[in-house]
Formats: C-alpha cells, sequence, structure tokens
C-alpha cells in the first residue's frame, strides 16, 4: 500500500486479526522493490510510475490497484474512480493479462456494467 494512498489507513485497519493480506506501507520505489510484495496498491502514483514499477519489480503474479489512474489505460490492471463519495473501478484488460494475475469473469463483468450504465 503506498502511503500516498487515499485509504491507506482503512487497508490496514485490523491487520493482525481479520485481514487476508499482511499490509505493508511503502513510500519509495526503493521500498516496492524490495518489499517482496504480490500487489501493489498505488495512491498518487502516476500512470508512467505504475508501468515502470511493474516491468522492474521481480514477480511472476503481480496484483496492481490504484487511485488516481481514472484513464485505466496504461499501469494499474484495477483502477478506482473515486467522484465525491461514489466510487467504481475499471480494468485494464491489457495490464491484467500481463500481470499473470487470475481473476474470476464475474469481476470483469462487474467492472463492464458498471463502466457500461
Amino acid at each position: 500500500i503506498f502511503s500516498s494512498s487515499r485509504f491507506s489507513t482503512a487497508l490496514q485497519e485490523n491487520a493482525a486479526t481479520s485481514l487476508p493480506y499482511l499490509p505493508v506501507i511503502i513510500h519509495t520505489q526503493q521500498e516496492a522493490m524490495i518489499s517482496g510484495c504480490n500487489g501493489f496498491y498505488f495512491g498518487n502514483e502516476s500512470p508512467t510510475f505504475q508501468m515502470e514499477l511493474t516491468e522492474q519489480y521481480p514477480s511472476k503474479a503481480l496484483l496492481l490497484i490504484a487511485e488516481q489512474n481514472t484513464e485505466c489505460i496504461i499501469g494499474s490492471a484495477f483502477c478506482l474512480i473515486i467522484h465525491n463519495n461514489d466510487v467504481r473501478f475499471a480494468v485494464n484488460l491489457d495490464a491484467l493479462s500481463r500481470s499473470g494475475v487470475k481473476v474470476n469473469p464475474d469481476v470483469l463483468m462487474l467492472a463492464r456494467k458498471k463502466n457500461d450504465g
């Protein structure tokens, strides 16, 4: 979880008890490179930064989610689109296919329905 994330506090609450992941707060690209994480949650990091990190990161399957990538063309596979208190998401199928992450087709349909309507 990059420290610039709007939701970093919520993503790490109850870390010791109920989360299905171990949250690690990342401040720099160097920290990300040595973190050993299976995914990154980006805050204000640019789509270009997201893409560059993905290309350099030594992992076969890497889940990438971004808060500030509204076009969702490069960078993360899943992009949150935040408008006031409304949050929806888009999927970058190209990034997802290159990520090595397997996603339930129902999730992809949900993103499509939200984007179409």
